[in-house]
């Protein structure tokens, strides 16, 4: 029997957060992509926000130049940030919500609201070969929704689930969610990924989920990486997604 792999992305945006707070040129971001891929990270995530509040153009530009391994960008839905994504041609593009005053991304993309939109958004990305998905609460409407628009992968909002677990109430609630989610997509024929808050404490259930393909890793990974190393906390966090694989 073939084991099961689920792909890991490391998403490296708070190497230039971290950069930008002194406006110094480092760490830099390049050098972070390159440990990444060293450590085996099957994808480098990163997030070109609107107000470029960590990762900017340059910074994606010099990424896609020095690494062999697929990039995913993360953006909001508008022109302006497609016009972005069809400039640099990364594999990947997932589209996700965005507000200006937001400490971090605080749920999924609402694909019921935005669907004329998203709608418009994808037309003009039928005649390129970057791959879409979009980031979701685990929401059997909103899938609904993302399937209709054809769109084949998604991503799952882990956050409700990684805050459940912190406060230790409601935490098997939140993982039914995302179980229960994660088998809906399936019948639906969309490919399942997932990210937002994982650790190495909470990780375990839901790389535990068979139909996960893919896990988006990246604040606590850098945060960690502080005390152990970036290329140590990847290998870690492999580690521990491998054994739940068992």
């Amino acid at each position: 029997m073939i084991k099961r792999h689920i792909r890991l992305g490391i998403n490296i945006d708070h190497v230039a957060t971290l950069r930008n707070a002194r406006g110094e040129n480092y760490p830099e971001v390049v050098q972070a992509a390159k440990i990444v891929e060293k450590a085996g990270a099957d994808l480098i995530t990163v997030h070109v926000r609107e107000d470029r509040r960590h990762i900017n153009e340059r910074d994606l530009g010099d990424i896609l130049d020095i690494v062999n391994i697929p990039v995913n960008l993360e953006i909001a839905a508008n022109p302006q940030m497609l016009d972005i994504a069809i400039k640099f041609k990364p594999k990947y593009i997932c589209f996700v919500p965005e507000k200006r005053q937001e400490v971090t991304t605080e749920g999924g993309l609402d694909v019921i609201k935005n669907f004329v939109k998203l709608q418009k958004i994808l037309k003009k990305l039928s005649n390129t070969d970057i791959n879409t998905s979009i980031f979701i609460d685990p929401d059997k409407d909103q899938l609904i929704a993302t399937h209709k628009l054809g769109v084949k992968t998604i991503e799952f909002h882990t956050g409700s689930y990684a805050n459940a677990f912190i406060q230790k109430t409601n935490v098997q609630e939140e993982l039914n969610k995302i179980i229960e989610s994660a088998s809906f997509a399936k019948e639906l024929g969309l490919n399942c990924h997932a990210g937002h808050g994982l650790t190495f404490e909470n990780v375990t259930p839901i790389a535990s989920i068979k139909n996960i393909e893919e896990l988006n890793i990246g604040h606590f990974i850098i945060a960690n990486s502080i005390f152990e190393g970036l290329e140590n906390s990847i290998l870690k966090m492999r580690e521990i997604i491998s054994k739940a694989l068992i």
